[in-house]
């Protein structure tokens, strides 16, 4: 016999995905700013993909998360969280000109995949039906767009 599950448990069971994902991605930037390598590596997949879009000098998280830079080098300091699905998306900014944002894919606990905005300002859009209806989920804080000095681009990513 096939169990069926309330709207109310599929609700639940899909928070607490995201909780899970969120909490995952928060021990991330705690690892990058103990420098703990080992916990890192338990949580990044063996074949993480990482796109980056921005200036070349400001690769910082692939500096970091391969090894290449030691992790004070940056710090990474997430201000704003948001989980969605399998994705989560931190965004972050230290003074006027360096301005931040990370999506995360995680699948089954492990983060798959990263890509990295610098000095990029972000709008993420998911399809939610079958006719092509979109729904904004997160979009970059609209006060960076005043702060940050001189124009940023903005992106919209699916």
């Amino acid at each position: 016999m096939k169990k069926t599950h309330s709207v109310s448990e599929v609700d639940s069971e899909k928070e607490s995905g995201e909780s899970r994902s969120r909490k995952t991605v928060k021990t991330v930037y705690k690892a990058l700013r103990d420098g703990d390598t080992e916990r890192l590596a338990k949580l990044l997949g063996a074949e993480l993909k990482w796109w980056y879009h921005g200036p070349p000098h400001s690769q910082h998280m692939m500096k970091m998360l391969t090894g290449e830079s030691r992790y004070k080098a940056f710090k990474f300091r997430p201000r704003r969280i948001r989980a969605v699905g399998d994705h989560v998306i931190i965004e972050g900014w230290e003074g006027a000109g360096e301005y931040w944002v990370h999506v995360w894919t995680l699948k089954q606990g492990i983060i798959a995949q990263v890509r990295e905005y610098f000095n990029t300002l972000l709008t993420v859009v998911l399809e939610v039906s079958e006719d092509g209806d979109e729904a904004r989920v997160w979009r970059s804080t609209s006060w960076v767009r005043v702060r940050v000095q001189g124009s940023l681009p903005d992106l919209l990513s699916i």
